[in-house]
């Protein structure tokens, strides 16, 4: 049923593509029934008999040539109509009997009315319908009140308010498929407008906010720098100032990138960013999980910077998380944390022997370690080791790059 489906379909568009092969194949297939009608006598004993009486040869020239002319119905409907009404006449008067070349009149006038408006297809069908009908009744062979005179004013008049339905229907269709692209149109032009003036009313609060309280920050701390020796309780004035323009700021700067979030998206973690000081908690999970973590410690007990702080804790993480990964079942690993000068070294070391997918590019952990690293002013090194196992080590700037300090 559906290769079917889909073959009336692939039919009825190559049709679309090609009208002049629907014409043709038409205009033969109303040739072939005008000249099968044309040997029917409609007044048998018991309905039409065929091989009653044969055409003449002028009724299939007529025949021949009203056929030929469907084939344009399409490039010049009107003409085509008239074209065919006068043959018809002609064989109406002429024709003894009449052969029923007014078939091809009545397809005519069907595809002027499915071209035209309403009114037109009125005018033009009631002509036609009065010049047929009335020189089939003045002027043909039988008598006025034959049922062939009734046959051709009732497919005429079909003819018309067929093609005024299509054509209505056709238009129905058209303008609901236009108001349906009209209106996604708008609705996608709508939305990209709502966009980009959210957009810029956000652009515009965070250049506010930033520009305000930075400058008021700049300007405040420029102060505190210059009174902190001789004039300390102004200092200290001016730093107040610099903590609450801070606090302004980060809350406005939150209140306006909470507008960006979605009604289904999960409520911000409000607990601080992890570190170093929860190093054990982490190892404990990953104890709780099966592989045994030792951890060594030499840091001074001094914190670091917050950056660097929670840089070390996900270096920490994702290396465990690596080893528990692809080291093997009977793996095992050491965490060093140690501050040497300006720097703290952090050293992630796994005895595992099983094929390590580690340093296939097949992830992002290492990358995003590096990018981590990198962006605070450190470095990364990461590699098998001599003998089996993983190592991962980071040297991180004991103060950021941003100058924070400890």
């Amino acid at each position: 049923m559906t290769s079917l489906a889909t073959g009336f379909a692939r039919t009825q568009r190559w049709l679309r593509e090609h009208p002049l092969a629907f014409d043709g194949a038409l205009a033969a297939a109303v040739l072939v029934c005008m000249v099968v009608g044309s040997f029917a006598d409609p007044n048998g004993e018991h309905g039409p008999k065929f091989g009653g009486r044969t055409p003449e040869v002028r009724s299939v020239v007529l025949m021949v040539l009203v056929s030929a002319a469907l084939v344009f119905r399409r490039r010049n409907s009107m003409g085509v109509l008239i074209f065919t009404a006068a043959v018809s006449v002609v064989e109406l008067v002429l024709g003894d009997p009449a052969a029923p070349v007014a078939m091809s009149a009545v397809i005519a006038l069907y595809t002027v009315a499915s071209r035209t408006d309403r009114p037109t297809t009125w005018r033009v069908g009631l002509l036609t319908m009065g010049v047929l009908t009335g020189s089939a009744m003045l002027f043909g062979s039988t008598p006025w009140y034959t049922q062939e005179n009734v046959g051709i004013f009732a497919w005429t008049g079909m003819a018309a308010a067929a093609g005024d339905a299509v054509r209505s229907r056709r238009a129905f269709v058209d303008a609901i498929r236009e108001r349906a692209e009209r209106a996604e149109r708008t609705r996608e032009e709508e939305a990209r407008r709502r966009v980009a003036e959210e957009r810029l009313r956000i652009a515009r609060d965070l250049h506010d906010v930033v520009a305000h309280h930075i400058a008021l920050v700049n300007v405040q701390a420029g102060v505190a720098a210059h009174v902190m020796d001789k004039r300390p309780d102004q200092a200290k004035e001016a730093l107040a100032h610099v903590r609450e323009a801070s606090r302004s700021a980060l809350n406005e700067l939150r209140a306006t990138v909470g507008l960006l979030r979605q009604s289904g998206d999960p409520e911000a973690p409000t607990e601080p960013a992890p570190g170093l000081d929860v190093l054990d908690e982490l190892v404990t999970t990953f104890r709780q999980a099966g592989l045994p973590v030792e951890v060594a410690r030499a840091d001074d007990g001094e914190r670091a910077p917050a950056a660097v702080d929670l840089a070390a804790y996900r270096i920490i993480q994702e290396a465990l998380t690596n080893v528990q990964k692809h080291a093997g079942p009977d793996a095992k690993a050491e965490v060093s944390v140690i501050r040497v000068g300006p720097t703290l070294e952090v050293t992630v070391l796994d005895n595992g022997n099983e094929p390590d997918g580690r340093t296939d590019g097949g992830g992002h952990g290492l990358l995003g370690m590096r990018e981590r690293v990198t962006a605070l002013g450190g470095a990364l090194s990461a590699g098998p080791r001599y003998g089996g196992g993983f190592r991962v080590q980071a040297i991180l700037p004991f103060k950021a790059r941003t100058g924070e300090d400890t």
